[in-house]
């Protein structure tokens, strides 16, 4: 399916700039890349410092990519890039219109697995960080929250197969996160391609 910038419009109204791409994968691919992440990845669980205090992550990661990344108290050194992961990128850089060199993958085994709000604004990632988020698996609500004063909130339903591209000055002003929920039972990657100077 060829998808290109022009297809979507911004889901923000100010001050960032995040594009939705629904079906960039077709279902099959998708099954494909989900089932062979799950099996080939070397997931782990690595704890990290919040308010000085170190908790265990809720969901599994693995770094990958030609650099090392510190964030939240942690540095993940990489693993090598596999074929699946090289393939992704390539297709994802296409409408990005940047290379890549790095990627953070997220294991949500079931609704309980969360992310925290946060912005992703370390140095390493540059003055505007351009990310692309790739889901597979169930679909989990992704929301965005103005960093100012916290009221303004953008939610988006992260479907299988699905492409979501944050650039511009968005990490400055808009932080976003994966709420808990029961209503999901079933695991969730989640493929975010970065840019480590």
């Amino acid at each position: 399916m060829q998808q290109n910038l022009f297809d979507n419009h911004n889901i923000l109204s100010h001050d960032g700039e995040v594009l939705f791409f629904p079906a960039f994968f077709e279902k099959q691919e998708s099954d494909f890349y989900l089932d062979t992440l799950t099996e080939t990845i070397p997931w782990k669980q690595e704890p990290i410092k919040i308010f000085g205090k170190e908790v265990m992550q809720p969901r599994l990661t693995s770094w990958h990519g030609d650099k090392p990344y510190t964030y939240s108290g942690i540095t993940m050194h990489p693993h090598q890039w596999t074929d699946e992961l090289k393939n992704i990128k390539t297709k994802i850089e296409g409408v990005a219109q940047v290379a890549f060199n790095s990627v953070l993958l997220n294991l949500y085994r079931n609704g309980q697995d969360s992310m925290g709000w946060h912005r992703d604004n370390e140095k390493e990632l540059g003055g505007n960080p351009v990310i692309g988020s790739i889901s597979l698996g169930a679909t989990r609500i992704f929301k965005l929250r103005n960093y100012r004063d916290k009221k303004e909130v953008v939610s988006v339903e992260l479907t299988h197969g699905s492409f979501l591209l944050m650039k511009g000055p968005t990490q400055h002003f808009w932080e976003h996160h994966i709420p808990k929920t029961s209503k999901v039972s079933g695991p969730r990657i989640n493929l975010t391609f970065r840019i480590i100077r």
